[in-house]
């Protein structure tokens, strides 16, 4: 079992029920765990833009990082280690607000179905980011963001719609 790239699979409680390889996973659409994280400043949220070259959704923006835990890692360590990799952001302090499952069918043929547990932290430091992951990364004001997401939705993410909300009611 190569851990790196084996995701933990899940029921709808989120209680593990074995492993898959990360792109059999989204080619059979197989419920798995996930996690978003949300970077707030005052009254802004830090987004990104994916990397064009993402296996789904590139160009789409997206909450400040997301991605899997692998089999044997915590959700809080996952979602530090993704911030790290994606925007160069370490040592921040997060909390879980929420979880929700969503389902997304992309273009290609891949599967997003997933449980997706939603970590909420402040930062106003360095960024970093890695353009393999990110095309962009910007704070923008919540109520600038949430007008677009209304009047141009197809410029999102699908997760990232439930997850603001969920990141908004966890803010401390």
């Amino acid at each position: 079992m190569n851990k790196e790239n084996d995701l933990i699979l899940v029921d709808l409680d989120d209680r593990e029920t074995g492993y898959g390889e990360k792109m059999d996973v989204h080619r059979k659409g197989l419920l798995h765990r996930a996690f978003s994280v949300f970077l707030f400043h005052e009254n802004r949220l830090l987004i990104q833009q994916r990397a064009l070259e993402k296996y789904h959704c590139g160009g789409l923006w997206a909450n400040t990082c997301c991605s899997h835990p692998h089999p044997g890692q915590s959700l809080p360590d996952a979602a530090q280690q993704r911030l790290m990799n994606e925007c160069g952001i370490s040592g921040v302090s997060l909390h879980e607000a929420g979880c929700f499952v969503y389902r997304a069918v992309f273009p290609n043929g891949l599967t997003e179905f997933e449980v997706d547990h939603v970590f909420v932290g402040e930062y106003s430091g360095t960024l970093s980011p890695n353009p393999e992951e990110i095309a962009e990364l910007r704070y923008v004001h919540l109520e600038e963001l949430k007008k677009n997401m209304i009047l141009e939705p197809g410029k999102y993410a699908p997760w990232f719609f439930t997850a603001l909300g969920i990141a908004e009611a966890g803010r401390i």
